[in-house]
């Protein structure tokens, strides 16, 4: 399962026709009516404004809005299905070229503005990991960004001492306290937090 962060877009221009894909990283169905009805405002004189979306891989729902059945809609889930992502919306908003597509035509198009809008897309997965909160002194605070490079330090406050608040995998949340010793970054006050699920980018 994959997700999106923000929203991305891309146009492409297929026999004269313009297609405005958008795909936008959603979490409710109030909030895809709202992307919806500020997309019809926006793109109120577009010849039509598909979309197809996915809440978690139970809720799933498109529209052809005036095209030939199952020729816009259906191909722009279909894309979200392949590619396993989920709570995500996608609109393709199409301004007609004057030149007809065909069935066959209109499924190829909704499919490329789909795949075009998410071109640039960064992908996530979701995994448990251990949130943490530590304690550790100026001094050992280089020797720590050089030596632990498998944590993901979310916040860094600098008080009297720095306090990281960050995340790891589970496997690893016990190798701080034996990497502080090891590399002697003196006393340290380490917090676990909790496990929760953290959003990972597929590149890492």
């Amino acid at each position: 399962m994959k997700l999106i962060q923000g929203k991305y877009e891309n146009t492409i221009i297929i026999q004269k026709s313009k297609f405005i894909g958008q795909a936008f990283r959603v979490n409710s169905i109030e909030e895809i009516e709202d992307i919806l009805a500020k997309t019809r405002k926006k793109y109120y004189d577009a010849t039509h404004n598909c979309y197809a979306y996915r809440l978690g891989n139970q809720i799933q729902k498109m529209s052809d809005d005036g095209e030939p059945s199952k020729t816009a809609g259906a191909p722009i889930l279909d894309v979200l299905i392949k590619q396993d992502i989920e709570n995500i919306l996608v609109i393709v908003t199409r301004y007609f070229g004057g030149i007809l597509l065909g069935a066959g035509g209109l499924v190829r198009a909704y499919s490329q503005a789909t795949t075009a809008a998410l071109e640039h897309a960064k992908f996530f997965h979701l995994e448990q990991q251990t949130q943490f909160r530590l304690t550790i002194s100026y001094s050992a605070y280089q020797t720590l960004l050089k030596m632990m490079t498998y944590i993901i330090i979310e916040e860094t406050s600098f008080m009297t001492d720095i306090i990281i608040q960050g995340h790891t995998k589970n496997e690893l949340y016990h190798q701080i306290k034996e990497d502080a010793y090891k590399y002697k970054l003196g006393d340290i006050k380490l917090t676990k937090l909790g496990v929760f699920p953290i959003e990972i980018p597929f590149d890492i």
